[in-house]
């Protein structure tokens, strides 16, 4: 398809929240009240696509609610970045794009390369990968595979981890990668990608919930589930008793602290619930402390520890793998700035030699980051030993093309672009403070403020 000199016209943001505190669905040690919400950008061009309709880049930030404004307002501020570039150029190269946007001298004084504003440029970014994928009519994990490693290594900024990772060593991995990818990405057509599920573990639930809900997962063929822990060792006890009753001694079962403990308190409550052998422990401590997860790695084994899901960059993932802090690193599909850096957080670890399991837990998260994990599949580390993409069950009927999973497996996406795509319906209806929910909702307020 000829798109001539087509540009983008226009950055669209809203802001998206959906009621998921209600059921407690998302709620851990830290978190007892997330809303799932997304800081949503649409690229607008006046390019048509392959059906004739508005070729477009859809992208999103994940929030858990309040700030979700403040994560909007920090895409908006790329706006002048975006608008006008030609499509074309766009698509055949995205670095120029993330470079622009991490190189931006005056907002860069906001991060650097940490924070709202790296998610802002996440959300962008990806939104251009999403654009550049449907151009070429492949799904985004498929477009990777396909492209050839010395593009792959062009699109990567090396600035600060080239101790850990050179452009060489990246090429390198990338040709080797390339070894056996037809019959790889056969192999996923086929059988999909590994998963684990959160759902059952949400802290906010029930024994009976958490109980039903595992055997579910079970039933359903996923090998590994998740229990959220932290806030109180007794009822963690309990409710691991309860998950291990359900599921049985075999089946793999991973514990997330979501950052509450101190580092010897994350030591202490790991070993209480080692009877229950748990299979890793996430987010024991603060995400920017590399030595208290080394400390904690060496003390808690042989279970596992991870983090990834609030690490705010690739220098804090290189320092993680150089220091040996962690035996699984869990990256974000919208926590760094977008496919480009996430590339990079790839190849550090197939360099090191760490499995990757992405995090997934919030809205539409599972759709992006499955992409990530085929492409590392199909054409870098060719391996799905000790891997799994964490899935939860919540919002997919929102998105166009949502997740689809059998036997506790990822299906490959068919559809070109990344899945991030919602429905104009959906956007209508949970846009803050003024789609048709939240205004029903504030209506029904007031009745019962005036009641």
């Amino acid at each position: 398809m000829s798109v001539g000199r087509a540009r983008i016209l226009a950055l669209d943001t809203h802001d998206i929240r959906f009621p998921t505190s209600r059921e407690h669905d998302g709620s851990d040690a830290m978190n007892p009240d997330p809303d799932y919400s997304a800081a949503y950008v649409v690229l607008r061009t006046d390019a048509v696509d392959a059906r004739g309709g508005e070729l477009a880049g859809h992208g999103f930030a994940f929030t858990i609610g309040r700030g979700n404004d403040v994560q909007v307002a920090a895409i908006d501020a790329l706006r002048e970045h975006v608008v006008g570039r030609e499509v074309q150029d766009l698509c055949d190269d995205p670095g120029v794009l993330s470079r622009a946007l991490i190189g931006d001298s005056q907002l860069r004084w906001l991060g650097p390369e940490k924070g709202v504003m790296q998610m802002a440029i996440g959300a962008v970014v990806n939104a251009a990968w999403d654009l550049a994928a449907k151009r070429a009519g492949k799904p985004v994990w498929q477009f990777l595979a396909d492209a050839d490693p010395e593009w792959l290594v062009s699109q990567i900024d090396f600035r600060y981890i080239e101790d850990a990772l050179t452009p060489a060593e990246a090429l390198e991995l990338l040709r080797a990668g390339k070894v056996g990818s037809s019959e790889r990405t056969a192999l996923l057509r086929e059988s999909g990608y590994p998963a684990y599920t959160t759902s059952p573990g949400w802290l906010g639930y029930s024994d009976e919930k958490l109980t039903r809900l595992a055997k579910q997962a079970v039933a359903e063929g996923f090998t590994q589930i998740k229990l959220k822990v932290g806030a109180d060792l007794h009822d963690d006890i309990r409710r691991f008793r309860a998950a291990r009753a359900a599921v049985g001694e075999d089946l793999r079962i991973a514990i997330d602290a979501n950052q509450r403990w101190n580092v010897q308190e994350a030591i202490d409550w790991v070993r209480a619930l080692s009877e229950f052998e748990p299979y890793w422990i996430e987010e024991p401590t603060s995400p920017d402390d590399v030595l208290g997860h080394a400390a904690i790695r060496r003390a808690v084994a042989p279970v596992r520890v991870a983090t990834g899901e609030h690490v705010q960059n690739r220098i804090i993932f290189k320092q993680l793998l150089q220091a040996g802090s962690i035996d699984i690193l869990q990256l974000d599909s919208a926590r760094v700035a977008g496919v480009n850096e996430n590339l990079a957080i790839l190849l550090l670890a197939a360099k090191f030699g760490v499995p990757v399991c992405p995090h997934a837990g919030g809205v539409g998260l599972c759709e992006l980051v499955q992409h990530l994990s085929m492409f590392d599949y199909v054409a870098l580390t060719g391996s799905i030993r000790d891997r799994v993409i964490e899935f939860v069950d919540h919002l997919h009927e929102h998105f166009t093309n949502p997740v689809r999973m059998s036997g506790g497996r990822y299906l490959a996406p068919s559809a070109p672009g990344f899945s991030a795509e919602m429905y104009p319906a959906s956007i209508a209806t949970y846009r803050f403070p003024d789609g048709t929910f939240w205004l029903e909702d504030l209506r029904r307020l007031n009745e019962g403020v005036t009641a």
